[in-house]
């Protein structure tokens, strides 16, 4: 007997379907590995904050310089005899896309992490960076400015941290310093490297995300903190999203919350507290609260 073939209409509703089909399951697919990925990284982040923890406690409580790739003997008081934790891994280009082209080479980059001082303590390239990091680059990670890193306005007067409007120290220099370690930021998921420390100005007179929020986990990032544990933050306003994917790779301009991305929300000024709490471990009396609410 004959076979009958397959007309065209009957192989057009097959493709059809399996084009609605593949519609319905690439976005539970995509969630799918995003959510594998974000595993990965609270992991390893989470272990890098513990040799984060351990450094401080074999050296009488001192935190590890903060300031990534900047060299400590231009930094006067700040961080003198203090090697930094990882070396510099970004290139010159910095405020600009960066293609794999400008990339710093990969030999250069593992030459720069094994200069800082946690490598005595990680011995693993795996411990600096994320499954969703910047194509490239081998350091993902950065400590926040308040824990060592970079003092930014407000927060250091003559060498010496200032404190807040609870009198506990802003930007600090050992463990027992840290006031609320459970709600302390210490290393974020920025997902390329970037110069000194994550960018929060405590005193400013125009509030705005000085570094850009990092959005490849599922439009938010992961963080950790001083008292060891690791979270998953996502962003609440849709402009904070917007910036963040604008911008993903490179440094883009300092943002206020729903500037030139969209109409003002409370959400985006909520985004914008949480990274200047968690850096500061309070919150500065002249911050626009009204707008979070």
């Amino acid at each position: 007997m004959k076979r009958k073939a397959f007309t065209l209409i009957e192989l057009l509703v097959v493709i059809a379907i399996i084009a609605v089909l593949m519609a319905i399951l690439m976005p539970a697919l995509q969630r799918a590995r995003e959510q594998g990925q974000r595993a990965v990284c609270m992991g390893t982040l989470k272990q890098l904050t513990l040799v984060w923890l351990m450094y401080a406690d074999d050296n009488d409580d001192r935190l590890v310089n903060g300031e990534t790739g900047i060299d400590p003997a231009g930094r006067g008081d700040l961080h003198r005899g203090e090697r930094y934790w990882a070396g510099k891994c970004w290139p010159d280009l910095y405020a600009s896309p960066r293609p794999p082209a400008v990339q710093i080479p990969r030999e250069t980059q593992i030459a720069e992490i094994k200069k800082g001082v946690l490598w005595n303590y990680t011995k693993e390239l795996g411990m600096y960076t994320c499954p969703t990091a910047l194509r490239g680059e081998l350091l993902a990670y950065n400590p926040m400015d308040g824990i060592n890193g970079m003092p930014r306005t407000g927060t250091n007067n003559g060498g010496a941290p200032a404190t807040g409007p609870n009198g506990k120290q802003l930007w600090v220099k050992k463990k027992n310093n840290i006031f609320n370690p459970a709600y302390r930021i210490v290393f974020i998921d920025e997902g390329a490297a970037t110069p000194d420390s994550f960018a929060v100005h405590w005193t400013t007179s125009t509030w705005q995300h000085w570094d850009d929020p990092p959005v490849r986990h599922g439009d938010g990032t992961v963080v950790s903190f001083a008292d060891g544990h690791v979270d998953y933050h996502k962003w609440q306003g849709a402009t904070t999203v917007k910036f963040g994917r604008t911008y993903a790779g490179y440094k883009g301009p300092n943002h206020t919350p729903g500037d030139a991305f969209g109409a003002w929300s409370a959400e985006a000024w909520t985004d914008l507290l949480y990274i200047h709490q968690g850096c500061w471990g309070q919150i500065n009396p002249s911050f626009p609260v009204a707008n979070t609410r």
